[in-house]
């Protein structure tokens, strides 16, 4: 075949990818639509239906039909199926429910934490420990036990683990700067480091505290959501909505920050600014949760992946995909730790890292197989 030949069956090509191009990028769009449609209906019909069997579970069962009557009974709705048992709707009123809401609000937050880390520095391992907020949290927690702090209450540890927290946060990040850029290497050598330092501090605290001071600094670290109230979710509720809120607005610049610093400075991203907020709402969302119900690893680290396996990269989607996504974890490892033990509960934060550290081994089988390497 002579040239003159090719000519018109390249123009042909030509022509058909120019025409097949806007169908091709309307079609995948479409599908992003549905598929993003479909996994944030799936996320809250399956918190919706945990929520229910987890307030249903525990020492005294009540049926899921008696949960949504005592549900609609407790807002004025005298509907469905009376209470079976005669403590029935005060055990879910002033027990489950407050739970059932606090576990919700916890892996929303710790989820979004964890999807803004490591979108703001591009780093698939970053997680809002990384920022040293859950160590300087339990750092701040101990030292009200150890010391006996009482100066607000019994809100005194609470309020000293939320302060330490934000603490530490700004203290890494202050630690990491340099000639006005954070880069993000020693963003996290400076975290492995201020959560070293924070560790032995924590240590030292249980060498001085006694043996009641010992046993609630390490029910502290396992993470637990047991006396979880009503004034507890009003407080963080605001707190994690506020975050979440915040870091949705942040899903354009956040998107264009995945193509590289370089090319989102030329689109207009003040990408040291982006990053300071980043790390501003990981403090708030992190330090609100970890204040309540001590340190519950994994959920900021493993959720985010599975989210953008499942919906891609695009943060618009990915954020609030992955608030719902870390509410249905938590909510089902709380149900595991409440229930799995007879008259006995165990540690939430041992629950999520059972269930996330082989998972992010084979995440990072996975990740290594289908990249060809890491390098």
């Amino acid at each position: 075949m002579t040239v003159t030949e090719e000519r018109p069956t390249a123009a042909r090509s030509a022509r058909r990818s120019t025409t097949d191009g806007p169908a091709k990028g309307a079609a995948g769009s479409t599908n992003r639509l549905l598929t993003g449609g479909l996994l944030v209906a799936g996320l809250l019909i399956a918190l919706l239906v945990l929520a229910v069997v987890a307030a249903a579970s525990g020492q005294l069962a009540i049926p899921p039909a008696e949960v949504a009557s005592g549900f609609l009974r407790g807002l004025g709705l005298d509907v469905g199926p009376v209470e079976s048992h005669p403590r029935a709707d005060a055990t879910l009123w002033s027990v489950r429910f407050p739970r059932v809401a606090m576990a919700i609000v916890v892996g929303a937050a710790l989820s979004v934490a964890g999807a803004l880390m490591q979108g703001a520095f591009g780093n698939p391992l970053a997680e809002p420990s990384v920022v040293g907020v859950s160590a300087g949290a339990a750092v701040g927690a101990a030292s009200a036990i150890v010391f006996g702090l009482t100066a607000f209450g019994a809100w005194t540890s609470v309020l000293c683990a939320f302060v330490a927290g934000i603490i530490t946060t700004a203290a890494v990040y202050l630690f990491s700067r340099s000639n006005g850029r954070t880069e993000v290497v020693t963003l996290v050598l400076t975290g492995i480091a201020v959560n070293a330092v924070a560790g032995a501090a924590l240590a030292f605290l249980m060498f001085l505290g006694d043996t009641q001071a010992r046993e609630e600094i390490v029910f502290w670290q396992l993470g637990s959501l047991n006396g979880s109230r009503w004034d507890h979710v009003f407080v963080v509720a605001p707190l994690a909505l506020l975050g979440v809120l915040l870091a949705a607005r942040l899903a354009r610049p956040l998107d264009l920050l995945s193509l590289g610093e370089r090319p989102a400075r030329h689109l207009g991203v003040n990408v040291e600014r982006l990053r300071i907020f980043s790390i501003v709402l990981v403090g708030l969302l992190t330090a609100a949760a970890v204040s309540f119900c001590g340190i519950v690893s994994f959920v900021g680290l493993v959720v985010p992946h599975l989210i953008r396996m499942v919906a891609g990269p695009g943060h618009r989607l990915l954020l609030p995909a992955s608030a719902l996504g870390g509410a249905v974890c938590l909510l089902a490892a709380d149900m595991v730790a409440r229930t799995a033990v007879n008259y006995a509960e165990l540690p939430l934060g041992m629950v999520t890292a059972a269930v996330g550290g082989p998972f992010f081994f084979w995440l990072l089988h996975r990740t290594r197989r289908t990249a060809g390497g890491w390098g």
